[in-house]
């Protein structure tokens, strides 16, 4: 898969779980440039995107994951 899907669909997870499209989509994005992304959030992101690609995640590779661009290679790493 290709990582602009992959990040597509990423964003309609994001805008479902925080009720909005006020972020900028770029690989530096993080949490904290997302307003309504806190840790309860990020949890339930975080659900929503291994349901969505059918990926299980290991806390540590969580614990590693700086940006956007780190989340679409981990995910394109697990499919």
């Amino acid at each position: 898969m290709e990582n602009f899907e992959i990040k597509e669909r990423i964003r309609k997870i994001l805008i479902k779980i925080l009720k909005h499209e006020n972020f900028e989509m770029n690989d530096e994005m993080s949490a904290k440039d997302v307003a309504g992304w806190d840790s309860l959030t990020h949890m339930v992101i975080i659900t929503e995107i291994e349901d969505e690609f059918n990926v299980k995640f290991k806390l540590k590779e969580l614990n590693k994951l700086k940006n956007l661009s780190s989340l679409v290679e981990l995910v394109n790493s697990k499919l």
